[in-house]
């Protein structure tokens, strides 16, 4: 009987671990999804690349700001997605805006808690 709790929790353990993988993507296998399902231009890759760089080294900044307690810390990085998107926005084309704006749905969708009822 023991046995076979073991082997429940340990099953249960790799299928939430398998589930927590699944959604959680690499970032840069993120990032790679996103410029395939964009249809970026070489011109557009360029200027996404780099405003990517620009972004990530912010919000590295912002995270590792000792001065701010997590709720300013979370506030900070808010306004600094939305201040890419916007910048994102003047070299996207209106049909890949509207792609990005779904992908990011469909994103955030996979990312949230799932309930069980």
């Amino acid at each position: 009987m023991k046995k076979l709790l073991v082997l429940l929790v340990v099953g249960s353990l790799f299928s939430i671990t398998a589930l927590a993988q699944e959604v959680k993507k690499d970032p840069a296998e993120w990032e790679k999804h996103l410029k395939e399902q964009l249809k970026l231009s070489p011109e557009q890759t360029v200027k996404y690349d780099s405003l990517t760089k620009e972004y990530k080294d912010k919000m590295e900044s912002v995270m590792n700001d000792g001065s701010l307690n997590d709720d300013a810390k979370k506030e900070k990085k808010m306004a600094l997605k939305k201040e890419k998107e916007t910048k994102l926005f003047e070299f996207l084309t209106p049909e890949q805006q509207t792609t990005y704006k779904t992908l990011m749905e469909k994103k955030k969708k996979e990312m949230e808690p799932k309930s069980g009822s």
